[in-house]
């Protein structure tokens, strides 16, 4: 199993790109399901989620071609609409081939999913959403499964605001008949991504980005070509890392335009942030100040930026207060982060987080995705050497991540 080993104490400098965003790349390849004509994406970042969703295309039927970071889907011989345990135990994104499949082939069989172990994510709100649309849906031995001649527009409301549950039911309701209103939608600048790919390739949505999605249903959708948007949490991982570090990057590639948020706090915490049509610049001051944070679904502060937050704050001059509203089990890292000498707090789901001058190097274990990178961004400016074990937690969302790193001067290395 491969580990990354990072000799703490270097300034990050220079400039690097930022990857295609893999929250936007996973649902807009599973929209491929929806024709069956030849789509072609392109920006597609080379991850492990990715490369398991292409293979559970594959196994569907689906005709795949790779080439860099464009990928083509040809789905016209789409003759089996499951996605089995094996494949997909590891990513929590494959419940979004269950809407697609159901709106074309009339049934799907789906494997209840898996992915990071950062608390409940239910599926219910996609069952529920599916079944108002006439679905005949039933969870048993572990799967998912739905049929119905063809889905009906239906008024649906989400109990909870869901990314997923909102993808899912959008991609579904572009072949059903009727119209379909998602109230209580998730605004997220995936799901307008997922929906301009969707519009390109002949669905009638409109209100993406707001809290009221409305879908007219068409008979058939066509091919199309598609560009995935900048990864925006990359792009906020980055900027910690050189913040933390008291460097000055360049990020090309990407966007500040979903990042206020995050940016906010940067500046908050005394970095100078300017922005560029599709680069964002960054300067640290010599030490940052302690930021308070509270996590909520977009606009507000993203809970996949929480990590990479802790890890700043835990050298950052004050005591910082972190709430996380979103998952129930996502402080995992705070164990981590206090082996190299972090002073964490937990009560419930808030964090107390006091800076300490410095942290020192040891060995730690990655839990989940963010929480890998919040360690990276420790290990960056601790004492000596870290070793992150389990790093294929990164390497499903995080492309070339020692690549980068050290191209901006970082010390790191990866260890088989």
């Amino acid at each position: 199993m491969d580990m990354l080993l990072i000799e703490g104490g270097c300034r990050l400098s220079g400039e690097v790109a930022i990857s295609g965003a893999k929250n936007a790349a996973l649902p807009i390849l599973c929209a491929a399901l929806l024709t069956a004509e030849p789509v072609t994406f392109t920006n597609v970042p080379q991850l492990k989620d990715i490369g398991t969703l292409l293979a559970l295309l594959r196994q569907m039927g689906v005709k795949v071609s790779v080439e860099g970071g464009a990928v083509t889907l040809e789905a016209s011989g789409l003759n089996n609409p499951v996605a089995p345990y094996e494949m997909v135990k590891t990513m929590r994104a494959s419940i979004l081939v269950l809407g697609p499949l159901v709106a074309r082939c009339g049934e799907a069989r789906v494997s209840l999913p898996g992915g990071c172990a950062i608390g409940a994510r239910p599926v219910d709100q996609h069952i529920k959403g599916l079944q108002a649309m006439g679905a005949e849906v039933t969870v048993e031995h572990g799967y998912v499964r739905a049929c119905v001649p063809r889905l009906t527009g239906a008024r649906l409301f989400t109990d909870m605001v869901t990314v997923t549950g909102t993808e899912n039911l959008m991609m579904a309701a572009c072949l059903a008949d009727g119209e379909t209103v998602i109230e209580n939608a998730a605004r997220e600048p995936e799901i307008v991504d997922l929906a301009n790919c969707l519009v390109a390739m002949g669905a009638r949505i409109s209100g993406a980005g707001t809290d009221v999605i409305r879908i007219q249903g068409v008979e058939r959708l066509h091919g199309a070509t598609h560009r995935i948007m900048p990864d925006r949490i990359e792009t906020g991982t980055y900027l910690c890392a050189a913040a933390v570090t008291g460097g000055e990057v360049r990020l090309t590639g990407t966007s500040a335009a979903y990042l206020d948020a995050v940016i906010d706090k940067l500046m908050d915490a005394g970095c100078e942030v300017v922005t560029e049509r599709d680069a964002i610049r960054l300067t640290a001051p010599e030490r940052l100040q302690a930021v308070n944070l509270r996590t909520s679904p977009y606009p507000a502060f993203p809970t996949d930026m929480q990590a990479q937050f802790m890890a700043l704050n835990c050298v950052a001059s004050g005591v910082a207060m972190i709430r996380e509203t979103i998952f129930e089990n996502r402080f995992m890292h705070a164990v981590e982060l206090q082996r190299l000498g972090a002073d964490i707090r937990i009560d419930g789901n808030t964090a107390v987080v006091k800076g300490v001058e410095r942290l020192q190097g040891a060995g730690v274990m990655a839990t989940d995705l963010r929480a890998s990178a919040s360690l990276v961004i420790a290990g960056l400016i601790a004492d000596g050497e870290t070793r992150i074990e389990r790093i294929y937690h990164l390497d499903r969302g995080y492309e070339r991540l020692e690549e980068k790193l050290a191209a901006l001067g970082a010390r790191v290395r990866r260890l088989n």
